[in-house]
């Protein structure tokens, strides 16, 4: 496992570090994470992927759209909003949540097509205007 506080430190961001990032994990988590990665780049094909909070990202239109990462005994979705979490509440039964995050493991993924929801909820909240 890689020592998350190490990879907080400085970070150049860019997909050839998340696969450097990917490469450094567990076979099982790599997988989940690159399937998820995967399904995230297909939503969100004009987002920019990097790093953003320290967590492998993906931005759009220079703001942060959505993060992922390993943990000792899980994965981490990042959608970065409560809102959109909240509002697929029914669909991640099952799935461990809090506010910010959704927990799962490599032997019980999220969906691609609940993947792809909640990108395509996060970018239709990020480019709402502000009222």
């Amino acid at each position: 496992m890689v020592d998350t506080d190490s990879r907080r430190k400085s970070r150049p961001a860019g997909p050839g570090d998340v696969d450097a990032y990917l490469r450094s994990l567990p076979p099982d988590q790599r997988k989940a994470l690159e399937s998820l990665r995967k399904t995230i780049r297909a939503a969100a094909s004009t987002a920019v992927e990097g790093f953003s909070y320290g967590l492998p990202a993906f931005r759009l239109e220079g703001r942060p759209l959505v993060c992922y990462q390993a943990s000792r005994n899980h994965c981490s979705f990042y959608p970065m909003s409560p809102a959109v979490i909240q509002a697929h509440t029914r669909e991640l039964k099952g799935y461990d949540q809090s506010k910010g995050t959704i927990r799962f493991t490599p032997s019980k993924p999220l969906p691609a097509s609940l993947i792809r929801k909640l990108v395509r909820a996060r970018m239709v909240e990020l480019r709402k205007p502000k009222a």
